[in-house]
């Protein structure tokens, strides 16, 4: 029981927000800016559903914590080169800003605290708007993502927590290769991840044909579409993807829902309205509810039209509060 006097299967959803991880953003202007956290953060509050969820404020996650998916050689990387403010962490998507560094730390602690959270109680759903970084390797920054909170999250779980099988589900127009290449020979680890073709969009990667390696061999999930795809295709795939995750039976579910997938996007393909989004977060918590207590946890992910990742989160967390 919460002090609140409710069962973990009525609390209502944690929402992870404040100036420490709205700080994860690189410039005015820049597609991933420190004002997307704002934005959101009031189409919430207009649309009604705040008094639904319950806030939490967010930690910094140490670097122990870090190294569960991060290579020592990396995480230092990344602390020698922030503090100059020149140059970058990638070949040059990702700038080394003073500030950087910590806000990231931020942002996986955030997802690291939800996800505690969600396994150990009082909630059994949590979002985390800025955060869902997939793009970021074992050794390497990428796309705007330093630090892979995902990974880093994925293996606190198993080793921390006691979760083994999680599945990861990534609606975002990128393809979340981070995660998919972090975990591409774990079979324990579900992958699915619907995204504009990688011939057409970076990072050029999420094949049909990729789908896992080893023992991992045949267990992950890639659906490349079309540039132009709309919520007709998108209905397709995810019915897919609903097949895949029943025969799964995952013990939780980490949704990455990236808004960049909607019409409008100022640096990719895709032609979603954000009733994709809902649908996709509805669908996810009536599979957590069969299979693992109704755990799921939520993350912003991409999104560069500031009103389209403004509604279509507001939209993922109506459905987690309902």
């Amino acid at each position: 029981m919460t002090d609140s006097g409710q069962t973990a299967s009525h609390a209502p959803p944690l929402l992870y927000t404040g100036p420490e991880i709205a700080a994860y953003g690189f410039s005015e202007g820049h597609p991933f800016g420190p004002d997307r956290h704002e934005v959101f953060v009031a189409e919430l509050t207009d649309s009604g559903v705040l008094p639904r969820v319950q806030t939490a404020q967010p930690r910094q996650a140490t670097r122990e914590e870090l190294l569960l998916f991060h290579t020592e050689e990396y995480v230092t990387l990344v602390e020698e080169r922030c503090p100059s403010g020149s140059g970058y962490l990638d070949g040059g998507d990702t700038p080394a800003l003073p500030w950087i560094d910590g806000a990231c730390r931020f942002v996986v602690g955030a997802v690291l605290e939800a996800a505690k959270s969600i396994v150990a109680g009082p909630a059994r759903r949590a979002f985390v708007p800025i955060a869902g970084l997939h793009h970021g390797a074992r050794n390497s920054a990428s796309g705007f993502c330093v630090y892979n909170d995902i990974g880093v999250v994925i293996e606190a779980c198993r080793r921390n927590l006691g979760v083994r099988k999680i599945a990861y589900v990534d609606i975002d127009a990128h393809h979340g290769d981070g995660v998919f290449y972090g975990f591409e020979e774990d079979p324990d680890l579900l992958f699915a991840d619907i995204h504009e073709d990688g011939r057409f969009l970076f990072p050029g990667t999420g094949f049909r044909e990729e789908s896992g390696k080893g023992q991992a061999a045949g267990t992950k999930l890639n659906i490349p579409v079309l540039p132009g795809a709309d919520d007709s295709v998108f209905k397709a795939a995810w019915t897919e993807i609903e097949e895949y995750l029943d025969a799964g039976k995952p013990e939780m579910i980490i949704l990455q829902c990236g808004a960049d997938s909607l019409s409008g996007d100022p640096i990719t393909h895709l032609e979603y309205s954000e009733n994709a989004h809902a649908a996709a977060a509805r669908s996810v918590c009536d599979i957590a509810d069969r299979y693992c207590q109704g755990r799921v946890l939520a993350l912003g992910g991409g999104g560069y039209n500031r009103r389209n990742l403004a509604r279509a989160w507001t939209r993922v967390v109506q459905e987690l509060a309902a």
